[in-house]
């Protein structure tokens, strides 16, 4: 007999965090009178990509924080493998360019880790089904800062890899571009982001949320 319970997979990179989540959605009444069946879980990105994209769950309960893909990453993938899974972030991190970032992208539910459980335990259900819901704190932390500065596809890559210390000629050989489209890149970015170092583009990018403070750089 097929199992009619909603299914999901667990994205977080520590055990412990995925452990108290397995309990509470298998936990029968706490979310679904039935509870809901793990499917798997995945302790960095690209395993979470893969789980979604062999299982095709109806849920993914996802960190943005994790090693070899970041949320928003994770996101556009599963996204991609499995249109009907529903994606819910859980995360301590409240940079207002991430938040952004996440709610473009589509995310169907948004919770703060320092928040009580009772708001995820309510509103999970109707998630699953259809709803979407932004947690209130972020709505205020959208509400009260300034938008982050918009940045093209390149523009953010060529920011990933002049934070991994690579040089023009690096960067330009590895996005197949000419040197002086990367000095374009670069001046853009440091424009756009009102900064005049290296430095100072690193602590600005991980202030707004361009870039995932957890990744080795």
């Amino acid at each position: 007999m097929k199992d009619q319970r909603y299914s999901a997979i667990i994205a977080d990179d520590h055990a412990i965090v995925r452990s108290g989540l397995r309990d509470a959605l298998e936990k029968p009444g706490l979310i679904e009178p039935e509870g809901i069946n793990v499917l798997a879980e995945a302790g960095d990105g690209l395993s979470a990509i893969a789980e979604v994209r062999k299982r095709r769950p109806d849920l993914l309960l996802l960190d943005v924080s994790m090693p070899m893909a970041g949320g928003v990453e994770v996101l556009i993938e599963a996204r991609r493998w499995s249109k009907e899974t529903r994606v819910v972030v859980l995360t301590g991190i409240s940079a207002v360019g991430l938040i952004s970032d996440l709610i473009e992208a589509g995310v169907d539910g948004l919770f703060s880790k320092a928040s009580d459980n009772a708001e995820f335990y309510q509103k999970l259900p109707g998630i699953l089904r259809g709803q979407r819901h932004i947690s209130d704190v972020f709505l205020k932390i959208l509400e009260e800062t300034p938008a982050p500065p918009v940045l093209t596809d390149r523009e953010r890559q060529t920011l990933n890899l002049i934070l991994a210390g690579r040089s023009n000629k690096e960067i330009a050989e590895g996005l197949g571009i000419s040197v002086k489209t990367v000095d374009k890149h670069r001046t853009s970015l440091m424009q756009k982001l009102n900064v005049h170092s290296v430095p100072q583009l690193m602590a600005k990018a991980l202030k707004e949320g361009m870039i995932d403070p957890s990744r080795e750089l």
